[in-house]
């Protein structure tokens, strides 16, 4: 497997975490201030703890989400980096060539 083939690979667990959207919530949540688990679960009260967990596994393995182990408590960051490299990858790309596009239609208007 290629260097590329990994970023790809990555990019799809990005994709498929973003595309729920309660795990969206969960990323707002964790947005706003790293939360402990059951913080979290509190957040989702329409949601089991055991459904949230799943959720999490989701968010984690696109590296989205850390946590880390303060005694009894599971301690929850967001981690913004996988969205600015799909930010970076398509639609900063993509911006940029509507902006371009833009800019050529004022320059025949």
């Amino acid at each position: 497997m290629t260097d590329r083939d990994d970023k790809a690979s990555d990019d799809d667990r990005v994709f498929k975490a973003l595309a729920n959207p309660l795990r969206r919530r969960m990323l707002d949540a964790l947005r706003d201030a790293p939360r402990t688990t059951g913080e979290l679960c509190a957040a989702l009260p329409e949601l089991d703890r055991t459904t949230v967990l799943q959720h999490l596994k989701v968010l984690e393995a696109a590296a989205l989400v850390s946590g880390r182990r303060v005694g009894r408590e599971r301690h929850l960051t967001l981690s913004p980096l996988p969205i600015k490299r799909i930010h970076d990858r398509w639609i900063g790309a993509y911006a940029q060539a509507a902006v371009d596009l833009l800019a050529r239609l004022d320059d025949d208007a």
